[in-house]
C-alpha cells in the first residue's frame, strides 16, 4: 500500500494535525505504517501492547466482553482517531480488544520511544497530551452519547446505572 509519507499524513489527520510543524517533524521519523485486514485483531483486551496507533484509513471497532453478556462493539473509530493511548502510560492493559472492521493502515510510534520523546522535550510533550486528551474528552462524549442510547427514555436508573423501575409501555 502506497500513500504520503508519514510527516505529510500526520499534517492531514485530525488527531495529528493538531501538533505544529515542529513536532510533527520530530515524531514522523518514529512513524511506521502497519497494515490490517478486514477482520484482523489491531490488540486484545487484557493484553500489553508497545504500540500508539492512529488511524490513517480504514475502521476500527472497540470490543468489550462481559461475563454473562458476551462481546459488544462500544465504539467504532476512523481515520484520524488516537488508538491504544494507554500503551503511552507504559502500565496499562488494553480495556477492549480492536478489529479491523475493513482494511485499515494505522500510523505505529512504539510507546516508549514516544515516552521518552515527551519526556525529553517538554513543548513536544505538552503538545502530544493536549492532544490526547483532547481525542479522549471526545472519545468520553461519544461514549456518554452511547449511553443516552442505551438507557434510554422509559427506564429510570440508580445512581450506580441500573435500572430502578421499567416505565409501563405505551
Amino acid at each position: 500500500m502506497t500513500g504520503p509519507a508519514p510527516e505529510e499524513l500526520l499534517g492531514q489527520l485530525p488527531f495529528s494535525a493538531r501538533l505544529s510543524p515542529a513536532a510533527v517533524a520530530k515524531l514522523a521519523p518514529l512513524v511506521a505504517f502497519r497494515d490490517f485486514p478486514a477482520g484482523a485483531v489491531l490488540f486484545e483486551e487484557g493484553s500489553q501492547h508497545p504500540w500508539v496507533y492512529v488511524i490513517a484509513t480504514g475502521d476500527v471497532g472497540l470490543e468489550m466482553c462481559v461475563p454473562a453478556r458476551g462481546c459488544s462493539r462500544i465504539l467504532t473509530l476512523g481515520p484520524g482517531d488516537l488508538l491504544v493511548w494507554s500503551a503511552l502510560l507504559g502500565t496499562g492493559r488494553m480495556t477492549a480488544t480492536a478489529v479491523a472492521l475493513t482494511p485499515t493502515r494505522v500510523l505505529a510510534i512504539p510507546a516508549p520511544a514516544l515516552r521518552a520523546l515527551c519526556e525529553q522535550d517538554h513543548d513536544f510533550g505538552y503538545e502530544w497530551m493536549r492532544a490526547t486528551a483532547e481525542a479522549l474528552a471526545k472519545r468520553l462524549l461519544a461514549t456518554r452519547l452511547q449511553l443516552l442510547d442505551l438507557y434510554g427514555p422509559g427506564t429510570e436508573h440508580s445512581p450506580a446505572g441500573g435500572p430502578l423501575s421499567a416505565a409501563p409501555s405505551p
